[in-house]
């Protein structure tokens, strides 16, 4: 059993997994402190420093100014303004990373280097028939 555990650990592919949720993970600091430090304050000057967080309702508690204040009377209260916080965090994260990513896309491949081309149809075909035929019992 340990044996089998090596060399499932071993795999070029869980190694990268574990490599590629390391860096990921140190990533992540890095996009929400350009999330939170450089978008973020932008975008609440250009929309006169809204505050999403208190947007609520109390489904049961009485009536509150703050979310701050119905929290700690312990009302119950739907919090749409935090879920509109998450989600624009999101995307705003979303389209970083795409930026990001869309740039190194661009210095990975060199210019004036054709992209790969597709095999020829007859070389997809001949593969096709090989797999159905590794799948037969």
């Amino acid at each position: 059993m340990f044996k089998e555990f090596k060399n499932f650990a071993m795999r070029g592919n869980v190694v990268d997994l574990a490599v590629g949720v390391v860096i990921g993970a140190a990533f992540t600091s890095i996009i929400n402190s350009l999330v939170k430090d450089i978008l973020t304050p932008p975008i609440g000057w250009i929309t006169g420093g809204i505050d999403f967080s208190n947007f609520f309702f109390v489904l049961k508690g009485g009536a509150f100014k703050t979310l701050a204040e119905a929290q700690k009377a312990g009302a119950i209260t739907v919090n749409y303004g935090v879920f509109l916080n998450a989600v624009l965090s999101f995307v705003v994260v979303a389209f970083v990373l795409f930026l990001l990513l869309r740039q190194i896309n661009k210095l990975v491949t060199r210019p004036g280097e054709p992209p790969p081309s597709a095999p020829p149809e007859d070389v997809v075909l001949l593969r096709e028939i090989r797999d159905l035929l590794k799948a037969r019992p």
